[in-house]
């Protein structure tokens, strides 16, 4: 099909997303059969044509709405039949060899069109075809919607059961979801507890843990992912070493897990890493000594663990192991946190929350490795708790007092002194377990 006197998208087509959202919706509307709990969708989109057809029909609702300042002629050349040209940057290529992404316009421009479209549709545009569904699945998706400033933060709550013998995720936006929360599919496998919490590009992952209704003696190695983009599960790599109640982090693109109890109830000191692009586990340096009900945190290229107890010390430790990946070693800093009952990083600082004094915020600051306190302004039984969350740049201390009125607190860092403490609405069904931040 000719395209002369169509127009492509500049840098500035971002504006434009929603006129493509309309059209998918349209198209989805038609074809689409619902597949699970409004958030996946199967179509039947697979002939050349009709890909072609709803390629010219978006681009001609784009010009439409465009400003004029942000249109550029695109017209198709004559290109020698003999081309040595990569099929990819090739217009003319066999169809055998190169499929665009959408018909008619360069991949790249294709790829920001696609990323333009808000986050609730990325399931149904993931059922449009193999393509679509392995460019939304990749780190270059989330990285296209950054640059574009279209990215979304949405906040995972673990929410536990009335009876805590079960556990479900839901989803909390504030705005963008009109307050309101949905479900995501159950986790994959038999309930667990004890497990590592981890998000990487736009993914979380459920790592190990021990089975509830069999105990801590039965413990997994099994690691699922959540894909946030497509709303669905899948199995990964095991771990080289089953393992409960340690601690997990990510670090430079990697996923790193360390110490806990192991399949016997031993005191762990060994630690492995995850690689996504090789879906491989790889065991890493050991601690120095075993150390379990620890947490992670990682900051310049470096894994930090502290909390829990350590075979060195009587009682919880403030030790805090240091890993640099780069040379393979551990070192440790002498003051840290003990019996640490809540931790959330923010930027450069991690918050913490101590199990003896949970009406003060611990903050360290990884940038001179320095620690400071703050007052939380709350009243009342010094021994209930607070879960964090972190959204748009800000704190939230989820109660773990279970009545209807109470109000979640938030802390804004950045704030004048005097207003850091605020409420918000956001808050979960029920007893927050674990809470993570997922941007796409």
């Amino acid at each position: 099909m000719e395209l002369t006197g169509h127009w492509a998208i500049c840098g500035a087509l971002r504006n434009s997303y929603s006129i493509i959202n309309l059209t998918l919706n349209r198209f989805t509307d038609k074809r689409c059969s619902k597949r699970s709990a409004g958030m996946a969708y199967e179509l039947d989109w697979t002939k050349p044509k009709k890909s072609l057809s709803l390629t010219i029909q978006i681009l001609n609702s784009l010009i439409y709405f465009m400003p004029w300042s942000l249109k550029i002629p695109l017209v198709q050349k004559d290109l020698p039949s003999h081309s040595k040209m990569n099929p990819q940057f090739t217009f003319g290529a066999p169809d055998e060899l190169y499929s665009p992404i959408l018909p008619g316009l360069p991949d790249d421009v294709a790829k920001h069109c696609l990323a333009l479209v808000p986050r609730t549709n990325f399931p149904a545009m993931g059922a449009v075809c193999k393509q679509w569904r392995s460019f939304i699945q990749s780190k270059e998706f989330i990285s296209v919607r950054k640059q574009a400033g279209r990215l979304e933060e949405w906040l995972y709550v673990l929410t536990g059961d009335a009876d805590r013998m079960g556990s479900r995720w839901e989803v909390l936006v504030l705005g963008c979801l009109k307050n309101e929360q949905f479900l995501l599919p159950p986790m994959p496998g038999p309930v667990k507890a004890g497990f590592g919490i981890i998000v990487l590009h736009g993914k979380l992952f459920i790592i190990a843990g021990y089975l509830v209704y069999e105990g801590a003696g039965v413990v997994s190695a099994d690691v699922y992912q959540y894909d946030s983009c497509l709303n669905r599960w899948s199995t990964l790599a095991k771990m080289n070493v089953a393992r409960y109640d340690f601690a997990c982090a990510e670090v430079d693109g990697k996923v790193y897990a360390v110490g806990g109890y192991g399949a016997d109830g031993e005191c762990l000191s060994s630690a492995e890493v995850y690689d996504p692009d090789k879906n491989e586990w790889t065991l890493v340096e050991s601690l120095r000594c075993p150390r379990w009900g620890c947490f992670a945190c990682g900051f310049e290229g470096k894994l930090y663990v502290m909390g829990g107890r350590s075979s060195f010390t009587i009682g919880n430790s403030r030790v805090v192991d240091v890993y640099n990946p780069e040379h393979h070693s551990w070192c440790e800093m002498k003051k840290g946190c003990s019996m640490v009952t809540a931790h959330a990083v923010l930027g450069m600082r991690l918050f913490c929350m101590e199990w003896k004094n949970q009406r003060k915020l611990s903050i360290f600051n990884s940038v001179d490795n320095s620690w400071n306190t703050v007052d939380v302004p709350v009243t009342g039984n010094s021994s209930i708790g607070f879960r964090f969350g972190i959204l748009d740049g800000k704190l939230l201390l989820f109660s773990l007092e279970e009545k209807s009125d109470y109000q979640t607190l938030l802390y804004d860092p950045e704030a004048k002194p005097g207003s850091e403490w605020q409420t918000s609405a956001i808050k979960p069904s029920g007893l927050c377990l674990f809470s993570v931040t997922i941007k796409a």
